[in-house]
């Protein structure tokens, strides 16, 4: 069972009662904390009825603490320091007014898009430090929900009461083929026509793999996936590689390396992406999360 503290001790008392002794003087004290004199003797007075003893003797005009004063203050300076450790504790476990943020991001997003959100955030946020954790749409909305990340870009995802998105940009699908192959030579690609052709893809709860199996529905059969892979720079790879032909989104263009070629599909196979960067929405008021937004308001801005 917890020991009562009356109710005329509070922690705004208390830190009247340190400066005051730190000052020796009822004027000098009431500068400092921005009171006036009587505040701070009304103070002092409140808090003796709360201590029950007392703290203080007259001394001609002023007051002059005692040896109870200065036992007191011992423990009232563990108690604000304690409180003050605890609430910054609080808030950075919840997330709140940490000095870090974790940014969860998918891994096509790391050549230009990540840099330049990072490089605006430090510039609008000099202490802030930045945690880049990247996995799949599923993984990081995942993290999301168990607080592992505190926002993440990502591509956008079902509606739901607990997470808040703000589109980031709009990106198009391309056919991903090698070099020299007779599709990458093609002004649109036709889907339904590739029937015979091997493929790689990656994994299950990647955005961009999840565009790639509802464009196969539409073109009416299932590829024929000689490999799947973790990472789209691996996808790459195993296109560069003639290891078989894939679906990949136009922000990966500037990475590619000659042996990959973006053909268009035709429009009815078409599987815009819409990348936003998503929240809980019980973090809206979160100082870091919202200077994250500004930022990423002003990358759409700068590159719409």
């Amino acid at each position: 069972m917890l020991n009562r503290i009356y109710d005329e001790i509070t922690f705004r008392k208390l830190e009247i009662f340190l400066v005051f002794l730190e000052t020796g003087n009822l004027a000098r004290a009431a500068n400092q904390l921005g009171v006036s004199p009587a505040s701070v003797h009304r103070a002092l007075h409140s808090l003796e009825e709360g201590v029950r003893c007392s703290l203080f003797r007259t001394d001609g005009r002023n007051l002059a603490p005692t040896e109870a004063a200065f036992t007191l203050a011992e423990s009232a300076k563990e108690v604000i320091n304690a409180m003050s450790n605890g609430i910054r504790a609080t808030r950075e476990k919840a997330g709140y007014g940490a000095d870090n943020i974790a940014i969860g991001s998918l891994y096509s997003l790391t050549n230009q898009v990540i840099p330049a959100i990072v490089k605006s955030l430090k510039l609008r946020r000099p202490d802030i430090e930045t945690t880049l954790v990247l996995g799949s749409n599923a993984d990081l909305v995942r993290k999301l929900h168990d607080g592992s990340v505190d926002a993440a870009l990502i591509g956008q995802v079902d509606e739901t009461p607990e997470i808040e998105s703000q589109l980031l940009f709009e990106d198009e699908i391309f056919f991903a083929t090698q070099e020299g192959s007779l599709l990458g030579d093609m002004a649109e690609v036709d889907l339904s026509k590739c029937a015979h052709e091997r493929f790689v893809s990656l994994g299950d709860g990647f955005v961009t793999n999840n565009a790639f199996v509802t464009a196969f529905k539409v073109a009416g059969f299932n590829p024929n996936i000689v490999m799947k892979t973790g990472d789209i720079f691996s996808l790459i790879n195993l296109v560069a590689g003639g290891i078989g032909g894939t679906l990949l989104p136009g922000r990966v263009k500037s990475i590619l390396p000659r042996e990959v070629k973006l053909v268009p599909l035709m429009a009815k196979f078409a599987q815009p992406q819409r990348i936003c960067v998503c929240f809980l929405r019980s973090r809206e008021r979160d100082p870091n999360l919202l200077a994250l937004l500004a930022t990423c308001r002003g990358y759409k801005s700068a590159t719409s």
